[in-house]
């Protein structure tokens, strides 16, 4: 109104988004080197200045992927602490299905309940407590991968967020076909042909579940979580009258199958990190993320402890080498009867659809992060009207259904290797951020001084060691391959924002990622990334009382 009544210079008009425009503005830049070591990063100096209420994104629509100087930042985020913690719980576990090999190869009841006692603190904790603390200093949907690039610079990042990707990937291929596998051994079991046609229709339909949008997938975690652990409720109590403590000491030095006994262990506890790439899906990140990191390692620890101690402790020792993957069925039958074995056998199908959902939503949202941060094309940060990311689910669900040919236990080991490569340089970011960054902002902080943060990265760092020493040839030689395509993928990403061929959605040169940027530039890197939704005044409040 104001312009019509008092009209002056014409506004300028917006230009359309091209590949030229979006660098129109930056000066030539060096390419950067692949390891290159960087002085302290842009997110980390910005994240230290108060950041305006109502920020505009300049370079990304949230819901669209699309925008410009005239898309608002603000939009509802649809995770809350429940539906968070149930998220949390599907990436790590869904429930004690898949425990039942650890019995086996640890040649009785004694090494995985001591294993489900003391990892839980060595290694899930250490991982969950890096991930709250990164996480609230960086609520971005790139998670690990901008922790890792304020770090180390963008070229370890985009390897690390590949390999992770990859990894992830692997790991989802898992479930459709355990998912059928368990009604296999209901009785409905399906001729080879149809086998593939379901598990592509499965992965179709539970992709499509995704795609409808975070918070559908949060409600249905938390339905599904509720129906997976019921039965264990069940057989817990049924147990009580029929447990034998002794049974739990029972040890078989001659069944211990080590490469097996740390797999199982380690695929069972990891992937805490994985919900840090929904940070930018969560309501109130810097509140929400440590309350449901904590309340999901007591769920996880407790779902694996108390259904193995039940069926360890009511069944006799000799049942040990029984113990293979959906074994748990089989003890529902044994101290319940027909009953308990049929919904058993339910909730561990149903866990595998919460276990998919929540990966294919890790997965894709990090490469939604990505692409805001101008690692991978622009397509992939592009969002549906549900605010998921369209292009990034497809990839990821493709990824899925080339994979799902492979074994059960060459998924597994592939997946452990590729995952523990990506997490030793989560671990070396953390050290570095506290070290030479202490006073990044850090809505949850550790409390422990650098050097305690320190001796805490050890164990964990330790048990990697352990499973990486125990991999087979095969798999050292197969995640080589992928680590040699990831580094020619990053190059060839390079040469792309070179050609102008493809859009990326780069808001500073790339020196930038480096700490070599003026302030604007930073400024413009703190706006992609993290979403403005904190007035200044309170954010130096919370930050002073913190």
């Amino acid at each position: 109104q104001n312009h019509h009544q008092n009209p002056g210079p014409a506004l300028p008009v917006a230009m359309p988004k091209s590949p030229d425009n979006i660098s129109r503005n930056f000066p030539p830049t060096r390419r950067p080197f692949l390891f290159h070591i960087s002085a302290p990063h842009p997110l980390i100096r910005l994240s230290r200045r108060p950041r305006r209420r109502g920020r505009w994104r300049a370079a990304v629509d949230p819901m669209t992927g699309g925008g410009g100087e005239d898309v608002p930042a603000p939009r509802r985020r649809p995770l809350t602490v429940l539906p968070l913690v149930a998220l949390i719980f599907y990436d790590v576990s869904g429930g004690p299905f898949g425990i039942e090999d650890s019995v086996r190869a640890g040649g009785g009841a004694l090494l995985p309940l001591l294993g489900f006692l003391i990892l839980p603190v060595l290694w899930s904790l250490p991982e969950a407590l890096i991930t709250a603390e990164l996480a609230s200093a960086f609520p971005t949907n790139a998670g690990y991968v901008a922790w890792v690039s304020a770090a180390f610079g963008p070229a370890v990042a985009f390897l690390v967020g590949f390999s992770k990707w990859a990894s992830g990937t692997l790991d989802n291929a898992l479930y459709p076909v355990l998912f059928l596998d368990y009604l296999r051994s209901s009785g409905l079991a399906l001729a080879p042909p149809l086998r593939s046609l379901a598990v592509l229709g499965l992965t179709a339909a539970l992709t499509y579940l995704n795609y409808r949008g975070l918070h559908l997938v949060g409600l249905s975690a938390l339905f599904l979580t509720a129906f997976s652990l019921s039965p264990f409720v069940a057989l817990t109590v049924l147990a009580i009258p029929k447990i034998r403590p002794s049974r739990w000491l029972a040890v078989n030095p001659k069944a211990i199958d080590p490469r097996g006994y740390f797999n199982s262990m380690f695929w069972n506890l990891n992937y805490w990190d994985k919900a840090s790439t929904l940070a930018g899906e969560v309501d109130e990140p810097r509140k929400t993320f440590p309350k449901a990191v904590f309340g999901a390692v007591a769920l996880v620890v407790g779902a694996y402890l108390i259904p193995l101690l039940a069926g360890t402790g009511a069944l006799p020792s000799e049942t040990a080498a029984e113990w293979t993957d959906g074994f748990f069925s089989e003890v529902g039958q044994r101290i319940g009867g027909p009953w308990l074995r049929v919904w058993i056998q339910a909730a561990a199908a149903m866990s595998n659809m919460g276990l998919f959902e929540a990966e294919m939503s890790s997965d894709s949202f990090q490469l939604l992060g990505m692409a805001e941060m101008g690692m991978i094309p622009a397509i992939f940060a592009r969002r549906s009207r549900h605010g998921t990311p369209t292009y990034s689910i497809l990839c990821s669900a493709t990824g899925v259904v080339v994979l799902s040919f492979m074994s059960f236990q060459e998924i597994i080991e592939l997946l452990n290797f590729l995952y523990g490569l990506g997490m030793l340089v989560v671990f070396a970011a953390f050290l570095k951020l506290r070290f030479k960054d202490p006073d990044l902002p850090r809505p949850y902080r550790i409390p422990l001084g650098s050097v305690g943060a320190a001796v805490m990265c050890v164990p964990p760092v330790l048990l990697i060691g352990t499973v990486m020493c125990l991999a087979s040839a095969t798999t050292i030689v197969v995640n080589i391959i992928v680590l040699a395509v990831g580094v020619a993928m990053y190059f060839g990403v390079e040469r792309l924002k070179g050609s102008g061929w493809v859009e990326f959605l780069t808001p500073v040169p790339s020196d930038s990622f480096h700490g070599s940027s003026s302030d604007d530039d930073v400024e413009d890197v703190r706006a992609v990334l993290l979403p403005a939704d904190v007035p200044p005044a309170q954010e130096e409040v919370a930050s002073k009382a913190e």
